[in-house]
Protein backbone atom coordinates (compact mmCIF):
# COMPACT_ATOMS: atom_id res chain seq x y z
CA UNK A 1 0.00 0.00 0.00
CA UNK A 2 1.19 3.45 -0.93
CA UNK A 3 1.81 5.33 1.64
CA UNK A 4 0.03 9.22 0.63
CA UNK A 5 2.76 12.83 1.46
CA UNK A 6 1.10 14.58 4.25
CA UNK A 7 1.78 18.30 4.00
CA UNK A 8 -0.10 20.81 5.88
CA UNK A 9 -1.03 23.53 3.99
CA UNK A 10 -0.60 21.68 1.04
CA UNK A 11 3.22 23.36 0.90
CA UNK A 12 4.92 21.92 -1.54
CA UNK A 13 2.74 19.86 -3.15
CA UNK A 14 1.92 20.35 -6.77
CA UNK A 15 -1.77 20.20 -7.73
CA UNK A 16 -2.03 22.04 -11.12
CA UNK A 17 -0.09 22.62 -14.65
CA UNK A 18 -0.51 26.58 -15.51
CA UNK A 19 0.82 28.45 -18.38
CA UNK A 20 -0.59 31.60 -16.81
CA UNK A 21 2.20 32.95 -14.28
CA UNK A 22 5.89 31.70 -12.94
CA UNK A 23 6.79 32.49 -9.51
CA UNK A 24 10.62 31.94 -7.91
CA UNK A 25 10.11 33.14 -4.59
CA UNK A 26 14.25 32.64 -3.62
CA UNK A 27 14.64 35.44 -6.56
CA UNK A 28 11.95 37.41 -6.30
CA UNK A 29 10.72 36.91 -9.73
CA UNK A 30 6.72 36.94 -11.54
CA UNK A 31 6.23 36.24 -14.96
CA UNK A 32 2.72 36.57 -16.43
CA UNK A 33 3.07 33.84 -19.68
CA UNK A 34 7.31 34.30 -19.36
CA UNK A 35 6.93 38.42 -19.47
CA UNK A 36 8.52 39.49 -16.23
CA UNK A 37 5.80 41.83 -14.37
CA UNK A 38 7.67 44.53 -14.24
CA UNK A 39 7.37 45.03 -18.15
CA UNK A 40 3.17 44.64 -17.85
CA UNK A 41 3.44 47.16 -15.57
CA UNK A 42 5.56 49.52 -16.90
CA UNK A 43 4.17 49.19 -20.55
CA UNK A 44 0.95 47.69 -20.87
CA UNK A 45 -3.07 47.61 -19.57
CA UNK A 46 -5.08 45.64 -17.66
CA UNK A 47 -6.87 44.32 -20.92
CA UNK A 48 -4.15 43.60 -22.60
CA UNK A 49 -2.82 41.73 -19.81
CA UNK A 50 -6.54 39.93 -19.35
CA UNK A 51 -6.37 38.96 -23.18
CA UNK A 52 -2.68 37.97 -22.12
CA UNK A 53 -2.91 35.42 -19.68
CA UNK A 54 -6.79 33.92 -21.42
CA UNK A 55 -4.84 33.53 -24.64
CA UNK A 56 -1.12 32.89 -22.97
CA UNK A 57 0.39 35.46 -25.64
CA UNK A 58 -0.32 39.04 -26.24
CA UNK A 59 -2.98 40.23 -28.79
CA UNK A 60 -2.17 42.13 -32.13
CA UNK A 61 -3.77 45.42 -32.54
CA UNK A 62 -7.31 44.17 -33.81
CA UNK A 63 -7.58 42.10 -31.05
CA UNK A 64 -7.06 44.11 -28.46
CA UNK A 65 -9.28 46.01 -30.02
CA UNK A 66 -12.08 43.61 -30.40
CA UNK A 67 -11.49 42.26 -26.80
CA UNK A 68 -11.69 45.71 -25.56
CA UNK A 69 -14.84 46.43 -27.00
CA UNK A 70 -16.41 43.33 -25.96
CA UNK A 71 -15.47 43.99 -22.39
CA UNK A 72 -17.15 47.23 -22.39
CA UNK A 73 -19.99 46.15 -23.72
CA UNK A 74 -20.10 44.01 -20.18
CA UNK A 75 -19.54 47.31 -18.18
CA UNK A 76 -23.39 47.46 -17.64
CA UNK A 77 -25.39 45.58 -15.16
CA UNK A 78 -29.07 43.27 -16.33
CA UNK A 79 -32.04 44.76 -15.93
CA UNK A 80 -33.37 45.31 -12.37
CA UNK A 81 -30.02 44.45 -10.67
CA UNK A 82 -29.31 48.37 -9.46
CA UNK A 83 -32.96 47.75 -7.48
CA UNK A 84 -31.52 44.46 -6.07
CA UNK A 85 -28.55 46.20 -4.76
CA UNK A 86 -30.82 49.12 -2.98
CA UNK A 87 -32.10 46.15 -0.62
CA UNK A 88 -28.83 45.67 0.55
CA UNK A 89 -27.74 46.89 4.07
CA UNK A 90 -25.93 50.04 3.97
CA UNK A 91 -23.65 48.50 6.50
CA UNK A 92 -22.96 45.64 4.92
CA UNK A 93 -19.11 44.84 3.90
CA UNK A 94 -18.60 45.70 0.46
CA UNK A 95 -16.75 42.07 -0.25
CA UNK A 96 -19.47 40.47 1.09
CA UNK A 97 -21.44 42.22 -1.23
CA UNK A 98 -19.54 41.13 -4.05
CA UNK A 99 -19.37 37.84 -3.20
CA UNK A 100 -23.37 37.58 -3.00
CA UNK A 101 -23.44 39.59 -6.33
CA UNK A 102 -20.97 37.98 -8.55
CA UNK A 103 -23.45 34.53 -7.23
CA UNK A 104 -26.95 36.51 -8.16
CA UNK A 105 -25.50 36.86 -11.74
CA UNK A 106 -26.26 33.69 -12.86
CA UNK A 107 -29.97 34.06 -12.01
CA UNK A 108 -29.82 36.75 -14.73
CA UNK A 109 -28.31 34.22 -17.02
CA UNK A 110 -30.84 32.23 -19.19
CA UNK A 111 -27.66 29.11 -19.14
CA UNK A 112 -25.93 29.77 -16.05
CA UNK A 113 -24.31 26.10 -16.16
CA UNK A 114 -23.05 26.08 -19.37
CA UNK A 115 -18.97 25.54 -18.46
CA UNK A 116 -18.11 24.31 -22.10
CA UNK A 117 -14.61 26.92 -22.78
CA UNK A 118 -15.92 29.23 -25.45
CA UNK A 119 -19.17 29.86 -22.57
CA UNK A 120 -16.91 29.97 -19.83
CA UNK A 121 -15.10 32.85 -21.28
CA UNK A 122 -18.38 34.41 -22.45
CA UNK A 123 -19.45 34.26 -18.68
CA UNK A 124 -15.58 35.27 -17.04
CA UNK A 125 -15.85 38.59 -19.68
CA UNK A 126 -19.56 39.10 -18.39
CA UNK A 127 -18.37 39.11 -14.79
CA UNK A 128 -14.83 40.84 -15.00
CA UNK A 129 -17.08 43.24 -16.81
CA UNK A 130 -19.74 43.97 -14.00
CA UNK A 131 -17.95 43.59 -11.10
CA UNK A 132 -17.00 47.21 -11.20
CA UNK A 133 -19.99 48.22 -11.64
CA UNK A 134 -21.82 46.52 -8.95
CA UNK A 135 -19.07 47.75 -6.31
CA UNK A 136 -19.48 51.00 -7.16
CA UNK A 137 -23.20 51.25 -7.30
CA UNK A 138 -23.07 49.61 -3.65
CA UNK A 139 -20.36 52.25 -2.44
CA UNK A 140 -22.28 55.03 -3.84
CA UNK A 141 -25.58 53.69 -2.80
CA UNK A 142 -24.23 53.09 1.04
CA UNK A 143 -23.58 56.88 0.20
CA UNK A 144 -26.70 58.05 -0.01
CA UNK A 145 -25.63 58.61 -3.43
CA UNK A 146 -27.44 57.60 -7.14
CA UNK A 147 -25.77 55.22 -9.15
CA UNK A 148 -23.61 56.54 -12.23
CA UNK A 149 -24.07 54.64 -15.22
CA UNK A 150 -21.10 53.28 -17.19
CA UNK A 151 -19.21 54.91 -19.69
CA UNK A 152 -18.12 52.03 -22.35
CA UNK A 153 -15.54 55.12 -24.10
CA UNK A 154 -13.46 54.50 -21.00
CA UNK A 155 -11.12 51.82 -19.67
CA UNK A 156 -11.78 49.48 -16.92
CA UNK A 157 -9.63 51.48 -14.77
CA UNK A 158 -10.81 54.75 -15.79
CA UNK A 159 -14.65 53.89 -15.97
CA UNK A 160 -14.37 51.84 -11.94
CA UNK A 161 -13.17 55.30 -10.75
CA UNK A 162 -15.53 57.61 -12.85
CA UNK A 163 -18.94 55.26 -11.54
CA UNK A 164 -17.22 55.47 -7.91
CA UNK A 165 -16.64 59.50 -8.17
CA UNK A 166 -18.87 60.84 -10.57
CA UNK A 167 -16.55 62.38 -12.71
CA UNK A 168 -13.54 61.03 -14.60
CA UNK A 169 -9.79 60.54 -13.04
CA UNK A 170 -6.96 62.32 -13.78
CA UNK A 171 -4.68 60.39 -16.06
CA UNK A 172 -1.88 59.84 -13.51
CA UNK A 173 -4.94 58.34 -11.00
CA UNK A 174 -6.30 56.72 -13.69
CA UNK A 175 -3.06 55.30 -15.05
CA UNK A 176 -2.41 54.21 -11.10
CA UNK A 177 -5.33 52.31 -10.94
CA UNK A 178 -4.69 50.26 -14.03
CA UNK A 179 -0.88 49.39 -12.47
CA UNK A 180 -2.39 47.96 -9.68
CA UNK A 181 -4.84 45.98 -11.83
CA UNK A 182 -2.07 44.67 -13.77
CA UNK A 183 -0.21 43.68 -10.48
CA UNK A 184 -2.85 41.48 -8.60
CA UNK A 185 -4.16 40.13 -12.00
CA UNK A 186 -2.70 36.50 -11.31
CA UNK A 187 -0.34 34.51 -8.85
CA UNK A 188 0.26 31.09 -9.62
CA UNK A 189 -1.97 28.41 -7.55
CA UNK A 190 -3.05 30.53 -4.68
CA UNK A 191 -5.69 30.43 -2.15
CA UNK A 192 -8.30 31.77 -3.91
CA UNK A 193 -6.96 30.48 -7.48
CA UNK A 194 -6.99 26.92 -6.10
CA UNK A 195 -10.51 27.63 -4.91
CA UNK A 196 -11.74 28.26 -8.02
CA UNK A 197 -10.20 25.47 -9.80
CA UNK A 198 -11.74 23.07 -7.00
CA UNK A 199 -15.19 24.53 -7.73
CA UNK A 200 -14.78 24.21 -11.34
CA UNK A 201 -13.63 20.56 -11.35
CA UNK A 202 -16.68 19.32 -9.95
CA UNK A 203 -17.70 21.18 -13.35
CA UNK A 204 -20.48 23.14 -11.51
CA UNK A 205 -20.81 26.63 -13.20
CA UNK A 206 -18.37 30.02 -13.33
CA UNK A 207 -20.37 32.07 -10.99
CA UNK A 208 -20.18 29.25 -8.59
CA UNK A 209 -16.54 28.78 -8.72
CA UNK A 210 -15.52 32.90 -8.82
CA UNK A 211 -18.23 33.04 -6.50
CA UNK A 212 -15.91 31.18 -3.43
CA UNK A 213 -12.86 32.32 -4.99
CA UNK A 214 -13.74 36.09 -3.58
CA UNK A 215 -14.94 34.49 -0.54
CA UNK A 216 -11.54 32.77 -0.44
CA UNK A 217 -9.23 36.46 -0.99
CA UNK A 218 -11.95 37.91 1.75
CA UNK A 219 -9.90 35.98 4.51
CA UNK A 220 -7.00 38.44 6.55
CA UNK A 221 -4.36 35.64 5.17
CA UNK A 222 -4.92 36.28 1.97
CA UNK A 223 -6.64 39.47 -0.06
CA UNK A 224 -7.95 40.93 3.22
CA UNK A 225 -4.16 41.78 4.57
CA UNK A 226 -3.76 44.67 2.63
CA UNK A 227 -6.95 46.69 5.43
CA UNK A 228 -4.74 45.42 7.87
CA UNK A 229 -1.51 47.17 6.48
CA UNK A 230 -3.87 50.48 6.78
CA UNK A 231 -5.10 49.60 9.88
CA UNK A 232 -1.67 49.48 11.02
CA UNK A 233 -0.35 52.77 9.72
CA UNK A 234 -3.54 54.35 10.85
CA UNK A 235 -2.20 53.22 14.30
CA UNK A 236 1.25 54.67 14.20
CA UNK A 237 0.62 58.47 14.91
CA UNK A 238 3.91 60.12 13.66
CA UNK A 239 6.96 59.31 11.76
CA UNK A 240 8.76 58.92 15.54
CA UNK A 241 6.54 56.54 16.61
CA UNK A 242 7.25 53.69 13.96
CA UNK A 243 10.73 52.44 15.51
CA UNK A 244 8.85 51.75 19.17
CA UNK A 245 5.12 50.48 17.63
CA UNK A 246 7.52 48.23 14.88
CA UNK A 247 9.72 46.62 17.60
CA UNK A 248 7.65 46.16 20.14
CA UNK A 249 5.39 43.86 17.50
CA UNK A 250 8.26 42.28 17.08
CA UNK A 251 9.41 41.73 21.01
CA UNK A 252 5.63 40.27 21.09
CA UNK A 253 5.88 38.01 18.50
CA UNK A 254 2.98 39.65 16.40
CA UNK A 255 2.52 39.68 12.95
CA UNK A 256 3.57 43.15 10.88
CA UNK A 257 0.88 43.30 8.38
CA UNK A 258 2.34 43.05 4.90
CA UNK A 259 5.20 41.66 5.64
CA UNK A 260 6.41 38.02 4.48
CA UNK A 261 4.75 35.46 2.17
CA UNK A 262 4.46 31.16 1.36
CA UNK A 263 5.97 31.48 -1.75
CA UNK A 264 8.52 35.06 -1.53
CA UNK A 265 12.18 34.34 0.43
CA UNK A 266 13.05 37.43 -1.36
CA UNK A 267 11.19 41.11 -1.87
CA UNK A 268 8.14 40.51 -3.69
CA UNK A 269 8.42 42.18 -6.98
CA UNK A 270 5.06 43.33 -7.08
CA UNK A 271 6.06 45.20 -3.74
CA UNK A 272 9.17 46.47 -5.77
CA UNK A 273 6.79 48.13 -8.39
CA UNK A 274 3.62 49.57 -5.65
CA UNK A 275 6.58 51.11 -3.62
CA UNK A 276 7.29 53.23 -6.69
CA UNK A 277 3.92 54.47 -7.62
CA UNK A 278 2.90 54.89 -3.74
CA UNK A 279 6.07 57.08 -3.78
CA UNK A 280 4.86 59.07 -6.76
CA UNK A 281 1.21 59.09 -5.86
CA UNK A 282 1.85 60.12 -1.82
CA UNK A 283 3.76 62.88 -3.41
CA UNK A 284 0.79 64.23 -5.78
CA UNK A 285 -1.65 63.79 -3.18
CA UNK A 286 0.34 65.18 -0.07
CA UNK A 287 0.49 61.67 1.81
CA UNK A 288 4.00 61.92 1.74
CA UNK A 289 3.88 61.51 5.58
CA UNK A 290 2.18 58.11 5.29
CA UNK A 291 5.08 56.61 2.68
CA UNK A 292 7.70 57.89 5.18
CA UNK A 293 6.34 55.66 7.46
CA UNK A 294 5.63 52.90 4.93
CA UNK A 295 8.97 53.05 4.10
CA UNK A 296 10.29 53.21 7.97
CA UNK A 297 8.27 50.26 8.97
CA UNK A 298 10.57 48.68 5.69
CA UNK A 299 13.83 49.53 6.81
CA UNK A 300 13.44 48.59 10.55
CA UNK A 301 11.97 45.05 8.84
CA UNK A 302 14.77 44.82 6.81
CA UNK A 303 17.15 45.26 9.55
CA UNK A 304 15.68 43.07 11.99
CA UNK A 305 13.99 40.18 9.87
CA UNK A 306 15.58 39.97 6.30
CA UNK A 307 17.59 36.98 7.26
CA UNK A 308 14.62 34.80 8.06
CA UNK A 309 13.15 35.83 4.40
CA UNK A 310 10.60 38.04 5.60
CA UNK A 311 10.31 40.91 3.21
CA UNK A 312 7.19 43.23 1.90
CA UNK A 313 4.86 41.57 0.18
CA UNK A 314 2.10 42.79 -2.37
CA UNK A 315 -0.36 44.14 0.19
CA UNK A 316 2.19 46.34 2.09
CA UNK A 317 2.98 48.93 -0.57
CA UNK A 318 -0.86 48.11 -1.99
CA UNK A 319 -2.43 50.08 0.82
CA UNK A 320 -0.48 53.46 0.66
CA UNK A 321 -1.84 53.31 -3.42
CA UNK A 322 -4.82 52.60 -2.73
CA UNK A 323 -5.11 55.24 0.00
CA UNK A 324 -3.60 57.71 -2.11
CA UNK A 325 -6.19 57.14 -4.84
CA UNK A 326 -8.47 58.01 -2.69
CA UNK A 327 -10.27 54.42 -2.22
CA UNK A 328 -11.91 53.65 1.24
CA UNK A 329 -10.35 51.06 3.51
CA UNK A 330 -13.16 48.66 3.50
CA UNK A 331 -12.68 48.58 -0.64
CA UNK A 332 -9.31 48.01 -0.68
CA UNK A 333 -9.77 43.86 -0.80
CA UNK A 334 -12.52 44.44 -3.55
CA UNK A 335 -9.93 46.26 -5.71
CA UNK A 336 -7.71 42.94 -5.41
CA UNK A 337 -11.01 40.85 -6.33
CA UNK A 338 -11.75 42.93 -9.10
CA UNK A 339 -8.01 42.48 -10.58
CA UNK A 340 -7.97 38.86 -9.79
CA UNK A 341 -11.08 38.24 -11.22
CA UNK A 342 -8.14 38.13 -14.62
CA UNK A 343 -6.40 34.97 -13.03
CA UNK A 344 -9.18 33.20 -11.95
CA UNK A 345 -11.02 33.00 -15.09
CA UNK A 346 -8.11 31.85 -16.93
CA UNK A 347 -6.79 29.12 -13.93
CA UNK A 348 -11.04 27.87 -14.65
CA UNK A 349 -10.67 28.42 -18.26
CA UNK A 350 -7.34 26.15 -17.62
CA UNK A 351 -8.74 23.63 -15.31
CA UNK A 352 -11.89 23.21 -17.69
CA UNK A 353 -9.44 21.90 -20.90
CA UNK A 354 -8.73 18.75 -19.55
CA UNK A 355 -10.50 18.53 -16.50
CA UNK A 356 -9.67 16.21 -13.36
CA UNK A 357 -11.65 16.39 -10.51
CA UNK A 358 -9.73 17.04 -7.29
CA UNK A 359 -10.01 15.01 -4.36
CA UNK A 360 -7.33 14.74 -2.29
CA UNK A 361 -6.82 12.20 0.51
CA UNK A 362 -6.97 12.95 4.75
CA UNK A 363 -4.62 11.48 6.29
CA UNK A 364 -6.80 10.07 9.67
CA UNK A 365 -5.28 10.47 13.46
CA UNK A 366 -8.31 9.56 15.22
CA UNK A 367 -8.73 6.26 17.24
CA UNK A 368 -10.50 2.90 16.18
CA UNK A 369 -12.23 0.28 17.07
CA UNK A 370 -13.82 2.53 19.86
CA UNK A 371 -17.25 0.96 21.10
CA UNK A 372 -20.74 2.28 20.80
CA UNK A 373 -22.16 3.24 24.29
CA UNK A 374 -25.74 3.49 24.72
CA UNK A 375 -27.36 6.23 26.05
CA UNK A 376 -28.39 5.17 29.39
CA UNK A 377 -24.76 4.67 29.85
CA UNK A 378 -23.28 8.05 29.29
Amino acid sequence: MTTATFAKGLEGIVAAETQMSFINGQKGILEYVGIAIGDLSSHSTFEETVFLLWNLRLPTKSELEAFTKSLRANYALPKGFNDRIRTLPKDAQPMHVLRTLVSELALYDTNPNANDLEAAREKSLRVLGMAPTMVAAFDRYRRGLDAVAPDTSLTFAENFMYMLNGEKPTETMARAFDICMILHADHGLNNSTFTARVIISTLSDIYSALTGAVGSLRGPLHGGANEGVMHMLNEIPSLDAVEPYIMGKIERKEKIMGFGHRVYKAKDPRATDLQKLAKQLAEDTGNSDLYAKSNAIEKIMERELAAKGIYPNVDFYSATTYHCIGLKLDLFTPMFALSRLAGWSGHILEQLDGNRLFRPTAQYVGPHDVPYTPMGDR
